[in-house]
């Protein structure tokens, strides 16, 4: 068969490599573990959050029963159903705390995969449809919480309205096509793309994105589930106030994974730049990152460039999120000015933080590599020391105060708790079990793998034998030198421990000697 020398180049090139891609992932079997053993669920966070999808799926499934998507409906049924529905009260905390898990499990396994290299095991297309996917889920979770049509609601559909009308040439058409003209069916829209259109795009990134081996940990399933229970049960959600035209909006934000892009927009800057060119150069540069990183090594100490990035982008992330949720506490200036972020401060802040913020790790990881092989060269010369912890008396009073503060934090919860009727008590406990349950299975799960490792057997105790009596004669008489016999002589001469002793043999008085024939009758023998 003749070889060709050419290349695949362009367009070609790229579906060769799609399709590759696409046959590792689609049309390769896919087994699931259920590991004998505790294992890291680092190891696998799109496994949680896919349960995580399928909690949301049936929870979803159960309040589609009794809410109306219509505009002056939508927040009368969601109370119906928070107040009268049996059980509603706790299928809409676990659908919204689920929907918060599933946003955080996906953002933290982008980020395991990410500071791990798992991309770089030739598992681009799992990479880019993660980074799709994860966006997708804050986009589910964004319509989600809009159908209530709360006063929080609308002011996500309004933000949402204007970064749509934002966009150059397509921007009215793609608000048009999603929100509806004049606001008049957004909820039924919403609505739509809530249970039908995202979801169906999310299944099919998950049947992409899927690898071909899962872990199934039932312990951690449990445990998780019950953490979402536990949550719903210490944090409640409430209802919020119902949007009334006619009545002036208070003081509200976003949810937690979109108050970084309000941070951004309440600068007051473009909001096409802020609002949708910024986060999606974010998504793009992630998109890019296996095509980046040109890195032979996985980890991430070996990776410092990569490494000081995912690092920058966290800080990044975590102040915009924080500085969203701020709002001046002066309430004698308008709320309008209160929502405002002095945008030179601002973006002062973020301009610095991205070059000290890389800077400073890539310069700690550098010194870490340093130190590491320094230690390395002075291990067989150096005392060996056992490195631990040890926490000041400062450090511990801190913790303690840390942890009395959180312990008032839930006690307010439970007396918020007992003001709504006590109806969250049954998520806890519910939670609790589960929590429980997941321990005793890791317990029983560990006692079976030790039953296989059987115990060494019990040692045997070493008797000593007594020297016999023919052994202590013939060292009796060795220890005698015999007379005339020189003593030098006495002791060149080897000692026999245990010599042979021949045992004398005795015959019957028959008459009978050695010579005499054995062959006789017994009437041979003559009577005396």
């Amino acid at each position: 068969m003749a070889v060709s020398l050419s290349r695949r180049t362009g367009a070609v090139a790229f579906l060769y490599w799609l399709w590759d891609g696409v046959d590792r992932t689609i049309f390769t079997a896919i087994k699931f573990s259920f590991p004998a053993r505790f294992v890291s669920p680092f190891g696998f966070l799109g496994m949680l959050t896919f349960v995580v999808f399928i909690i949301l799926g049936v929870s979803g499934a159960l309040l589609m029963f009794y809410y109306q998507p219509i505009l002056d409906r939508a927040w009368d049924s969601v109370q119906f159903i928070n107040d009268d529905v049996p059980f509603g009260f706790h299928i809409r905390n676990i659908h919204y705390h689920g929907s918060n898990a599933m946003v955080l499990l996906a953002v933290l396994h982008m980020y395991y995969q990410y500071f791990s290299g798992r991309y770089k095991i030739r598992n681009e297309v799992l990479w880019m449809t993660g980074v799709i996917l994860g966006t997708v889920t804050i986009l589910e979770a964004f319509t989600g919480y809009d159908v209530i049509f709360s006063e929080r609601a609308e002011l996500a559909i309004s933000i949402a309205a204007s970064l749509t009308t934002s966009i150059p040439v397509v921007g009215p058409t793609i608000r048009d096509a999603a929100l509806g003209s004049g606001f008049s069916d957004f909820v039924l829209r919403f609505y739509a793309q809530h249970v039908f259109l995202l979801p169906i795009v999310m299944l099919g990134l998950m049947a992409v994105h899927f690898p071909r081996f899962l872990v199934f940990d039932v312990p951690m399933v449990m445990a998780i589930s019950g953490a979402i229970l536990i949550t719903g049960g210490v944090f409640p959600i409430d209802l919020g106030f119902k949007f009334e035209p006619t009545v002036p909006p208070g003081v509200t934000v976003p949810e937690w994974y979109l108050t970084g892009i309000y941070a951004f927009m309440r600068t007051q800057y473009d909001k096409f730049v802020t609002g949708l060119l910024w986060p999606l150069l974010f998504i793009i540069s992630f998109v890019l990152i296996p095509f980046i990183d040109r890195y032979k090594k996985f980890s991430w100490r070996d990776r410092p460039i990569i490494t000081a990035f995912g690092i920058t982008s966290l800080a990044q992330i975590m102040v915009t999120t924080y500085w969203g949720f701020y709002i001046s506490p002066d309430t004698k200036i308008p709320l309008v000015e209160r929502l405002v972020i002095d945008p030179i401060f601002f973006y002062s802040t973020m301009i610095l933080l991205v070059p000290l913020g890389f800077g400073f790790t890539y310069m700690m990881i550098k010194l870490a590599n340093e130190a590491e092989r320094k230690s390395k060269l002075a291990k067989s010369s150096g005392p060996q020391k056992v490195a631990s912890i040890k926490l000041s008396e400062k450090w511990i009073n801190w913790l303690l105060v840390a942890l009395l503060a959180f312990q008032v934090f839930l006690n307010i919860a439970a007396y918020n708790a007992a003001l709504t009727g006590m109806k969250n008590v049954s998520l806890f406990f519910v939670g609790i079990i589960l929590l429980v349950f997941a321990a005793f299975f890791h317990v029983y799960r560990y006692a079976m793998s030790q039953q296989k490792n059987a115990p060494p057997p019990p040692p045997v105790p070493v008797i000593e034998e007594k020297p016999k009596l023919a052994e202590l004669d013939v060292v009796a008489e060795h220890s005698t030198p015999p007379k005339g016999n020189d003593s030098s002589e006495v002791k060149s001469q080897p000692k026999e421990l245990a010599p042979e002793i021949s045992l004398p043999k005795t015959q019957a008085d028959l008459g009978i000697s050695a010579d005499t024939n054995s062959d006789i009758g017994s009437g041979d023998l003559k009577k005396p």
